[in-house]
């Protein structure tokens, strides 16, 4: 349903012979000193008030799941084990979780599971459909998980805000990461609770198909290119089913004119409209090599996050890379050294 808005959006636009970026202009609100007028202002009613309390109410019922119930719907345990772990768990004085494990009826990796679901911390060790690559999904315990946590943090407190949410991940060269970061910081903002699009934007050689193992050949070379079926447009972006606040716009079919493509308006204006259904946007790119592409998507993203590989990446290209985020005013909000 966002394209099927998305599409008729750009339609319209065109019809007018015009797309127009968002910009201080925009016929939609108007300036007077420091007071911000909006056309169509509304407040919500009381019932509206009360839908999106029962939204709330219903979204966090697994609080109130107990953990075996948990286990149970996991198939890792059944009723009979139950009745042992509670008798076990009241002769020993133990949690329930420790008292499951000592009788060797789970492991640890299913209680952290089970917790992780109480807690409303979403992942999934059993998703076969995911690259082991998504450290975030299969080991969110380990060391590269925390890493991601921390660059996720960091980028709460230094970058982002409602007017920024958009993030290309930029690199010198191929072989540097740069899919891998964008794919499992995407995810780490999704485990937050917050709504998070993950784009293909490298036309050249795109991988979060392979990543998130979809094999729609419909994505954003085909939106850019304004070759969107009707019947096609309710199914995008792919929703990741395993997380539910993930989201992810594949590359579709590798066109042949990748640069041209980002270099039109389509572009902004696609990422313009999709900011209204997203908290996080982050943006899979191409490597600097391809420098028309990677000054196109980060003009418009404003903010990009530079990746480079220990042993491999060179420092004169990532100065030169950093350099021509200065040229097109994107901000390098930070890097992140590789080592795995």
């Amino acid at each position: 349903m966002k394209i099927k808005n998305l599409m008729d959006h750009l339609n319209n636009a065109q019809d007018a012979g015009k797309v127009t970026p968002a910009s201080e202009d925009d016929s939609s609100s108007w300036h007077d000193e420091k007071v911000t007028y909006i056309e169509n202002a509304r407040v919500e009613t009381v019932a509206e008030q009360a839908e999106q309390k029962a939204l709330l109410v219903n979204g966090t019922q697994w609080a109130n799941q107990s953990m075996g119930d948990i286990l149970i719907e996991l198939g890792k345990l059944n009723i009979d084990d139950i009745g042992r772990i509670i008798d076990y768990q009241r002769e020993k004085g133990l949690y329930f979780g420790e008292a499951a494990i000592e009788l060797k009826l789970v492991n640890q990796d299913d209680i952290l599971q089970a917790l992780s679901t109480q807690f409303g911390y979403t992942y999934n060790q059993a998703e076969e459909r995911l690259s082991k690559d998504m450290v975030m999904a299969y080991s969110p315990f380990g060391e590269q998980a925390e890493e991601f946590r921390s660059i996720r943090s960091q980028l709460l407190s230094n970058w982002y805000s409602i007017d920024r949410k958009t993030l290309a991940i930029i690199s010198p060269e191929s072989g540097e990461g740069r899919s891998y970061v964008a794919a499992n910081l995407a995810l780490a903002f999704s485990q937050l609770g917050r709504s998070t699009l993950l784009v293909d934007a490298d036309l050249r050689a795109p991988s979060q198909h392979e990543i998130f193992h979809f094999s729609r050949r419909i994505g954003l070379s085909m939106l850019l290119a304004g070759r969107i079926k009707l019947e096609d447009m309710d199914d995008l972006p792919d929703q990741i089913s395993s997380f539910q606040h993930l989201s992810v716009l594949g590359c579709g079919a590798i066109p042949p004119n990748p640069g041209e493509l980002l270099s039109q308006e389509r572009f902004p204006l696609i990422l313009r409209e999709l900011k209204k259904y997203y908290d996080v946007i982050i943006i899979d790119t191409p490597p600097a090599t391809y420098q028309a592409d990677v000054r196109s998507i980060a003009a418009v993203a404003a903010s990009a996050l530079l990746v480079t590989r220990s042993g491999r990446s060179k420092m004169d290209k990532a100065k030169e890379l950093i350099n021509m985020m200065g040229d097109v005013k994107a901000t390098v909000v930070g890097g992140v050294l590789n080592q795995f």
